[in-house]
């Protein structure tokens, strides 16, 4: 996709690009297929925003891993998380004795992923590991260890690559910062 393309009208400017995250997914990859060397992990996609990262960062790794899908919701259509964490859509199997690794697009609040390690340990994982493509530090709400991250960004809103603004945007091969006038009333 073009940068002159429509959607990205709606943005302020782009902070990663697509070429800059090819880059790190890659990296990413290599690390994680170290780490796991002789383990048999579970990669678990935060659905919907990760989906398109999990792809890539999965097909980077060289160690058979299994995978399942989970839909956690804490923010609605809002910019901002409601602190609430509900779980919508549940893994496939059981991962005791396993080791989880969650694939999430973007750690805000931290509140989601601080619940999910909560909920794993209690279904008897093995590990529990968390992985991003964004961090955003400055808006954590909780204690939270991430383990891998590809990018660490300022606190804005974000879309592109995965992430949405009310399902918008997640075809963008580029992460941009939102223009305030697409959300704001």
């Amino acid at each position: 996709m073009d940068t002159n393309a429509v959607l990205y009208q709606d943005l302020e400017k782009i902070l990663v690009t697509r070429e800059e995250i090819a880059k790190s997914v890659k990296e990413l990859g290599q690390k994680l297929t170290e780490k796991f060397r002789g383990e048999s992990p579970v990669f678990i996609c935060i659905l919907k925003g990760a989906s398109v990262f999990f792809t890539d960062l999965i097909r980077e790794i060289d160690v058979p891993l299994t995978t399942d899908f989970m839909v956690v919701s804490s923010y609605g259509s809002s910019t901002k998380t409601t602190g609430v964490v509900k779980i919508v859509k549940d893994l496939d199997k059981p991962v005791v004795g396993k080791h989880v690794v969650l694939v999430e697009d973007i750690v805000d609040s931290g509140m989601t992923l601080s619940y999910l390690k909560k909920v794993f340990a209690n279904r008897e994982a093995a590990s529990v590991s968390i992985v991003t493509l964004l961090d955003k530090p400055a808006r954590r709400r909780v204690e939270l260890n991430v383990d891998y991250s590809c990018f660490n960004i300022p606190d804005a809103f974000v879309v592109g690559y995965g992430l949405d603004y009310d399902e918008k945007y997640r075809n963008l091969p580029d992460i941009g910062v939102l223009h305030p006038r697409i959300y704001e009333n």
